[in-house]
């Protein structure tokens, strides 16, 4: 076990903690189906923030927003991107001036 351990480049100490920690279950699975709930309950669309406002407001469950991004995170979720918006009629409602000075720099 001490060469294994070297080996990688693991202490001792840290191979038994985790061989005694990968038994035990998820302490944040619930939580993980809360947010997994959500993101498909908005269709995929919120991020983390709105997923906190929505189980704060909706369930009554407070989880901070970052503990969701970091639940986001591991369970690989993320919101899609909104598409960008167009703005045809960007040019019609302007005001345009005649240059009176005519400056030139």
């Amino acid at each position: 076990m001490k060469a294994m351990c070297s080996f990688f480049g693991v202490s001792r100490a840290a191979y038994y903690a985790w061989r005694g920690r990968i038994e035990q279950p998820d302490p944040d699975a619930d939580r993980m189906a809360w947010v997994q709930g959500a993101y498909q309950a908005s269709r995929r669309t919120y991020g983390y923030r709105r997923i906190a406002i929505w189980l704060r407001v909706k369930q009554q469950i407070m989880i901070n927003p970052k503990a969701v991004l970091r639940l986001m995170n591991k369970l690989g979720i993320r919101s899609v991107a909104r598409r960008r918006r167009i703005f045809k009629n960007v040019g019609e409602n302007t005001h345009l001036y005649p240059n009176l000075l005519r400056q030139d720099f």
